[in-house]
């Protein structure tokens, strides 16, 4: 079985060494063995581990639903019915991220478009910005965009 060192296993999974070390302290990894020297070896089976994490925390996975998605990866046997639900809970906490984006950006949209390049004294940036009233705002928590 092909044997990886520390650097090739980072190299590989786009990631720096302290990244492993780490989902190695975290128990993310399988544990590791080590040579006469106490330098890690990682097998493939760390590198396919290593591979899942990295593309979760791509996909913006929190590391507690990480755990839960490896402990399914591991057991190929049980049914795919609790991924979904990490998956679906995450897709429901992303399209609310999107949504507050997108209120937020409407709202900086409608307030660079109300300044007119004049001073500061005159600046509707600012102005909106200092208004603690958020009387300026599309919406007072900037959670919506209602125009």
């Amino acid at each position: 079985m092909a044997s990886y060192g520390i650097r090739d296993m980072a190299r590989e999974a786009g990631c720096n060494e302290q990244t492993v070390r780490w989902y190695e302290e975290q128990g993310l990894l399988p544990p590791v063995s080590r040579t006469a020297g106490g330098q890690r070896r990682y097998d493939e089976h760390h590198r396919r581990h290593l591979n899942f994490l990295r593309h979760a925390r791509e996909l913006g996975f929190s590391l507690d639903s990480i755990r839960e998605l490896l402990t399914l990866y591991r057991t190929p046997e049980e049914s795919c019915a609790a991924a979904d639900r990490i998956a679906d809970r995450h897709l429901a906490d992303v399209r609310h991220k999107i949504a507050r984006l997108q209120a937020l950006e409407a709202e900086l949209v409608r307030m660079v478009a109300a300044c007119d390049g004049g001073s500061v004294a005159d600046c509707r940036v600012i102005e909106t910005l200092a208004d603690h009233s958020h009387s300026h705002c599309l919406a007072p928590d900037h959670q919506t965009a209602t125009v």
